[in-house]
């Protein structure tokens, strides 16, 4: 044990940087600026078309740029060269390439054209497909992303690219978030030339809150489960926890600032603005903010930093925990996704403007977000669901499973005065003036109203929406391309609507205003302001007929519902295909880790827990004997009154805790057998993740029954606690 308390005397790495931390911003990455000094004027002229509008680049500049950013990256250090890309396991990936290339004898060039830049070729055959593609069909492509500009990551030029297979579909994570984002633009702007003719861009924004925990090496490598699953399976509470709420905002551990200055410092190199660092609520628990940027690129920068955190954490003899709660008994971490949408005029589409005409824009996106979200819960409630989420969502800690939107209770009775004042027919001057004074007085509203509800899993923060039940492990596209395609439909509905409505001789700010009133009317269930962890929110949830779906497969199985199914469809998002593709591997995610949380209970309880308690058992027994021995028997088993109740506690825990684990095994075993991955799923989550804390119970039990010196786990108070 000595050696899991050595950790708390060691000396923090030095930090590496210490000038300004604004001179090193983007300088690992092929911004704009770096274009234009390595690029001709015609050719950066053509990629910043190709950024601004998607177009296709011609194949003479796309050499042109490939050998700028060959040029660029060899000053960086680069030998080698990858396509970087998110397939649907979770992570990213990458397969390096040398610009190393042989043109003689004992002669070589670097080299890096257009063809390797657009497009390449990487074995598909390993990665999650969903039924998209046979066993033996290996090939899929990479194709370059322009719009989230290239990096250098060690001695490795990083080209981030989506992921296709060889018939088209997509096999990741980006290529739908960017279909989902030039679906919400086009429908943006369309709305938005009712109030600016100007506007003809609208960029979907993403600031995200990266929660997570840092567990000291040595610790988590004498933690089988934590090294397996990224959470603590067993593990009694410590004595002191989170209750005296010391941690949250308190002063930084010197080690944990060495690790935060040295992964920030790099981040800030790769063009990632992160700008917040501060202790989170539960003990070791950290959290890191950026200012928000463009959803595409804040979505790759979120993965860069996930990945950064790992790295740099191993150099400070710490490990990163991202699992949603990887420690039972205190917080555990989410990934707030801060969503908005601004126009390429500089007006934020989700914040109050000085005038009427701007606050009409303003509650035209706002109740048109509410009213996407009320008709696609369920969908968000999808794109947030895992394993590891499970855990999190509606512990009291984290929003409930029931989607809902909090926008405070004076936009509530703004929205509830449209609602009831907006007259059928034509508005009278006097409505008219009414209504411009009432939206007049947003901004003044809002400064009143700036606190949010914690509670909420979807919350109007003055001028964003915030998504708080996204998971800390999670990839943010898988949230964006919901909420950006549901945006995207809801626009078109309300334009449709408006233009219709406009037909029949409404003027235009009526149309609006009616068609508010009736959005405002539909929606109005979702909206809540109370308490999202009480039970009473639950009860009152199904009253208003909100689903509670509260573990992942029944929350999966929204993705066959069959106008979800039409809606990404038409949207030109995902296909029928596509969608089902992505429903089968999560469940095959969650069926394999549950199985695999399963199968490290099993062995830790055999392997840790048994030995540890019989070891302890035959100490007590030992020291039973011995009283009786000296003291004769009826005296020494009054001596040993205390050792033979200890005995027969830890036996009883013992026994229980290795019937469980044997019952476990039947079951997953069962399950096993189970040829459809939704019936596996099920299986799984109702047969054999009910055993975990059954088991748990017991062995948690003998953890505070068994000498320290026979437990060989590590234990929370050491984990939580380390400095």
């Amino acid at each position: 044990m000595q050696a899991y308390y050595d950790v708390l005397h060691r000396t923090p790495k030095p930090i590496q940087y210490d000038g300004k931390i604004s001179d090193l911003y983007g300088e690992n990455v092929f911004h704009l600026d770096v274009m234009r000094e390595y690029l001709p004027s015609d050719a950066f002229k053509s990629m910043l078309r190709v950024i601004e509008t998607g177009d296709r680049l011609d194949r003479s500049v796309a050499d042109q740029v490939a050998s700028a950013m060959k040029d660029w990256a060899l000053t960086k250090g680069a030998t080698h060269y990858t396509h970087w890309f998110q397939p649907l396991t979770g992570a990213t990936a990458e397969k390096h390439d040398a610009f190393f290339k042989p043109v003689a004898p004992g002669k070589a060039i670097e080299r890096f054209d257009g063809e390797l830049l657009v497009q390449q070729e990487p074995d598909a055959s390993s990665f999650p497909n969903g039924g998209i593609r046979n066993t033996f069909e290996a090939r899929g492509y990479t194709a370059w992303d322009p719009s989230s500009p290239a990096f250098v990551i060690g001695k490795t030029l990083c080209i981030p690219t989506i992921f296709i297979s060889y018939t088209g579909e997509a096999l990741d994570y980006k290529m739908p978030l960017l279909k989902a984002l030039y679906a919400v633009d086009q429908a943006a702007v369309a709305v938005c030339q009712y109030f600016d003719k100007n506007v003809t861009k609208v960029s979907a924004t993403l600031g995200w809150e990266q929660e997570y925990f840092l567990v000291d090496k040595a610790l988590y490598n004498a933690r089988p489960d934590l090294m397996m699953t990224g959470r603590a399976l067993f593990g009694h509470a410590s004595a002191k926890g989170q209750q005296l709420d010391d941690h949250y905002f308190g002063s930084i551990p010197e080690r944990v600032t060495a690790f935060m200055r040295e992964f920030e410092t790099e981040s800030i190199r790769l063009g990632i603005p992160v700008t917040t660092r501060h202790n989170e609520v539960a003990p070791n628990q950290f959290e890191c903010a950026p200012i928000f940027e463009e959803c595409n690129l804040a979505n790759d920068h979120n993965l860069l930093l996930m990945d950064l955190l790992e790295k740099i954490a191993r150099k400070h003899d710490f490990r990163v925990l991202l699992h949603e709660k990887p420690f039972a008994g205190v917080n555990g971490s989410g990934k707030h996704n801060n969503w908005s949408l601004g126009t390429n005029t500089g007006v934020n589409l989700l914040a109050p403007g000085k005038n009427p005409k701007s606050n009409l824009q303003f509650l035209t996106f706002f109740v048109n977000t509410i009213k996407a979200i009320h008709d696609n819960a369920d969908l968000l409630r999808a794109a947030i669901a895992g394993a590891g989420n499970d855990h999190r969502l509606g512990a009291n800690e984290a929003p409930p499973a029931i989607i809902s939107t909090f926008i405070g209770s004076q936009l509530t009775q703004m929205l509830d005065n449209i609602e009831k004042n907006v007259k059928a027919g034509k508005m009278t001057p006097e409505d008219k003036t009414e209504l411009k004074l009432n939206i007049g007085k947003i901004p003044q509203i809002l400064l009143d109203n700036t606190d949010r509800n914690r509670t909420s899993p979807f919350a109007f923060t003055g001028n964003k929406f915030e998504f708080r039940a996204v998971g800390s492990s999670a990839n943010c596209s898988s949230a964006m391309i919901v909420l950006n395609t549901i945006m995207a439909k809801q626009l078109n509905l309300f334009k449709t609507a408006v233009d219709a409505r406009i037909a029949k001789g409404d003027s235009k700010d009526e149309a609006i205003l009616k068609e508010l009133q009736k959005l405002i009317k539909e929606s109005k269930k979702i909206r809540f302001e109370g308490n999202g962890y009480g039970e009473e929110w639950v009860k009152e949830a199904e009253k208003r007929g909100l689903s509670n779906l509260k573990d992942t497969p029944r929350a999966l199985k929204v993705w066959s519902n069959k106008n979800f199914i039409q809606l990404f469809d038409e949207m030109n998002v995902l296909t029928p295909r596509e969608l089902h593709a992505r429903q089968e591997i999560e469940f095959e995610n969650y069926v394999y880790k549950i199985q695999i949380e399963a199968r490290v209970i099993g062995e830790m309880v055999q392997n840790f827990i048994l030995p540890a308690a019989v070891n302890y058992q035959n100490k007590l027994i030992e020291n039973i004997k011995g009283l009786v021995d000296v003291l004769g028997a009826k005296t020494g088993k009054e001596a040993a009154t205390a050792q033979i109740d200890l005995l027969t506690r830890v036996s009883e825990h013992v026994n229980k805790m290795k019937a469980l684990s044997d019952e476990m095994l039947v079951a997953r075993k069962a399950a096993n057998k189970i040829e459809d991955m939704e019936e596996k799923a099920l299986a799984y989550c109702d047969d054999v993740k009910v055993f975990f804390d059954k088991i748990r119970y017991h062995a948690d039990k003998l953890e505070l029954l068994i000498d320290d010196e026979e437990w060989r786990l590590p234990k929370f108070r050491e984990m939580l606690f380390t400095r």
